[in-house]
């Protein structure tokens, strides 16, 4: 693989700070049960990397200690960890908005087969990847047969009452773009994914995210093998939209990698980018579970332009 680390470093993009933290994003480990070719971090069935009982446990404690609002569960497929369901029901417990990052097709897996009516009792919002609703270009994008997996999830999400505009339910779908493109207008998009998902398969959601790919991990080396790393920047930088600069997620969340280091955002996880900004040092949650990070100045790098691009893009969609 292509890390693209060394050609993000050199920047001119402007300097911004934190606010308040008010989502605490936990990446539970890198197995999945998928393999995405727009997949920054990599995960796939072969990969072991999984998070510590211990770590866990400071999750729980820093959520408590900092009165986080949002815990947002990633992978790989999170529900894959063995303490996935533990951890939501501590959240839950604790009165904390719990989002899971699901791929839709863990609903199929082994052992896997209660998950949904967990989810819906735990009222866990649901942020599904299905990036697009054509069966040719999910499976293309995704491996064969995932698509009529995701829309048998859908369904089954549906049924229990997700989707159907009840705040404790939320459905989120998730595009992602084919290539090395800007996601269409979310609002439009949107109204496309509606009409078609209801059409053919009697499916509804509550909202849809585009999220722009960005030049890492296995999309940026893609990038790099066809030559196009440059092109693909060259796109992000001249859709540069100054406005997005206050909304983008790194202001307001902390990320936190599957051995408990942190990170400003997922991607500077994946670019082993930590917290503080220092390379040779990485800061563990445990240390800062009495900091107030607002204030604190954010790393940046060339990626940065894929947040702040034509409408932005975030873990929760367009940002204008």
């Amino acid at each position: 693989m292509h890390e693209t680390i060394h050609l993000l470093k050199k920047t001119d993009f402007p300097s911004i700070n934190r606010s308040k933290v008010e989502t605490l994003q936990v990446n539970l480990g890198y197995e999945c049960n998928q393999s995405c070719t727009h997949c920054h971090v990599d995960a796939g069935p072969n990969r072991k990397e999984m998070m510590t009982a211990d770590n866990i446990e400071v999750v729980a404690r820093y959520m408590q200690t900092q009165d986080i609002n949002i815990l947002d569960l990633t992978g790989g497929a999170p529900e894959l960890h063995t303490q996935f369901r533990e951890l939501v029901k501590i959240a839950h417990d604790q009165s904390r908005h719990v989002i899971d990052r699901c791929n839709l097709t863990i609903l199929e897996e082994p052992n896997q087969e209660d998950l949904a009516e967990f989810l819906a009792e735990h009222n866990v919002e649901v942020v599904a990847s299905l990036p697009c609703y054509l069966e040719e270009n999910v499976d293309k994008q995704r491996g064969k047969g995932v698509f009529g997996k995701s829309i048998r999830g859908l369904q089954e999400l549906n049924k229990l009452g997700y989707g159907k505009g009840d705040k404790d339910h939320k459905l989120t779908l998730v595009y992602n773009p084919q290539g090395p493109e800007l996601p269409p207008s979310q609002e439009s998009l949107k109204k496309d994914y509606t009409k078609l998902l209801a059409q053919e398969y009697d499916i509804s959601f509550d909202h849809l995210f585009t999220i722009t790919n960005m030049p890492i991990k296995r999309f940026g080396s893609m990038l790099v093998s066809k030559g196009k790393f440059e092109e693909y920047m060259q796109l992000l930088r001249n859709a540069y939209s100054a406005e997005n600069l206050q909304s983008v997620m790194c202001r307001s969340m902390v990320s936190v990698d599957w051995q408990g280091f942190v990170y400003d955002c997922d991607f500077n996880q994946m670019l082993g980018m930590s917290l503080p900004h220092n390379e040779q040092v990485r800061t563990h949650l445990s240390e800062i579970i009495n900091t107030d990070l607002e204030g604190n100045e954010i790393m940046i790098a060339d990626h940065c332009y894929g947040c702040t691009a034509g409408q932005g893009s975030s873990c929760g969609g367009a940002l204008n």
